[in-house]
């Protein structure tokens, strides 16, 4: 292929054999290539200004950065007028309206002998892509587990009207194994967010050391890259089952950059997958989605020699911590006045609670659940309602 660089094993044979005084028409019949190769490679080497034994004594990445020693574009002239002001252009990019044309059209004007556009661009896009460093991440087992809802829906038919009904994807994954969950709900709302979570971990049968959403609205309500303010929900959520919640960066999709790669498979395994058939119910659709997640999890991993199940069974399930005995419920919280009849109303559910007469008129908090309801004044519980 031409241009492409010569191994530098074949170097090596080439200069050599220039060494033992054949030409350069025999080197190249000798080793199979052109002619012009064997000349560019003796002149690369002679203008070295070093001797051909100390070439050929050098180890091969030593004697490649001799001979091909980069890119010349960066040893232009008019690549060291650029340089200053690549960081100017880059700031300028994220203005409204300012592209590379415009920028390109501003460089030019003042440059007797500019780069062309292709050129510019290039040098441009460079200069980008070295500053967004990535680094591998080192996962601990059971430290964290990855949340997020899928962008595209599923969806199942109501059987009385044929109505499709829309549905998300809740996808987890814990970092250390890749391990996968992933099922359907009706909403992102909290109750629905805290609904998955719950199956989720009773699903993987342990609690992480952490949990990292995304800044959905069920999880976080006001995002900020350094003090978030976490759904009162998910803190409670996260306070019964003894672990914390970290949401990423907003804007950082690197930051769960797992998780966002398993909802690519998501949709490759199980969404292409479950295209050509029909559901009627929620229940029903999850429970395809679930075989299928569990033919992801047992599929080898590549360049693995195991699978993600595999991997979670033997190095991570036991390090989880135990789930809590009782399952959780959201809680709400609201301030009453208590009124002359000695009773509170919630408006949620439109029944009257009784607290002690001696409270009329006195502001009380309520912390209730599906199935409890608590009566709080001045921190003393007063009233406890099933």
């Amino acid at each position: 292929m031409a241009g492409k660089t010569k191994p530098m094993s074949q170097v090596k044979q080439i200069l050599r054999l220039h060494c033992q005084g054949k030409g350069f028409k025999t080197i190249a019949r000798i080793l199979s290539v052109s002619k012009n190769t064997v000349k560019d490679y003796i002149q690369k080497a002679k203008a070295t200004d070093l001797l051909m034994e100390t070439l050929l004594a050098m180890e091969d990445p030593v004697l490649e950065g001799k001979l091909n020693p980069g890119n010349p574009a960066y040893k232009d002239e008019r690549y060291d007028l650029l340089k200053p002001q690549l960081d100017y252009f880059r700031k300028e990019l994220k203005k409204t309206g300012v592209n590379r044309q415009v920028l390109w059209d501003e460089y030019r004007a003042g440059n007797p002998d500019p780069y062309s556009y292709a050129q510019f661009c290039y040098h441009i896009r460079q200069y980008m892509r070295s500053g967004k460093p990535s680094m591998v991440l080192d996962h601990r087992p059971g430290d964290k587990l990855y949340v997020d809802f899928a962008g595209k829906l599923l969806y199942y038919v109501d059987r009385r009207t044929g109505e499709e009904i829309k549905v998300q994807v809740f996808v987890a994954c814990l970092p250390y194994s890749d391990y996968c969950f992933a099922m359907a709900v009706p909403s992102q709302k909290t109750e629905d967010f805290i609904h998955a979570l719950g199956c989720c971990l009773k699903e993987i049968g342990g609690v992480p050391q952490t949990l990292v959403p995304d800044n959905l609205k069920a999880a976080v309500i006001k995002s900020n890259p350094y003090e978030p303010n976490i759904n009162r929900a998910l803190e409670d959520f996260a306070n019964h089952y003894g672990t914390s919640v970290t949401p990423t960066r907003p804007r950082r999709p690197q930051d769960k950059s797992l998780v966002e790669n398993q909802v690519k498979l998501i949709y490759s395994r199980v969404y292409a997958k479950l295209r050509k058939l029909t559901f009627f119910d929620l229940p029903s659709l999850n429970r395809a989605i679930a075989q299928k997640v569990k033919e992801h999890n047992q599929t080898r991993m590549q360049q693995k020699e195991y699978c993600r199940e595999e991997k979670f069974m033997a190095d991570e399930k036991h390090t989880l911590q135990p789930l809590p005995v009782q399952a959780f419920e959201i809680k709400y919280y609201r301030e009453h006045k208590v009124a002359k009849n000695n009773h509170i109303c919630l408006g949620m559910d439109k029944h009257y609670y009784s607290v002690p007469f001696s409270y009329i008129g006195m502001k009380v908090k309520v912390i209730y659940t599906r199935s409890l309801v608590k009566i709080y004044h001045k921190a003393k519980l007063i009233a406890t309602h099933p």
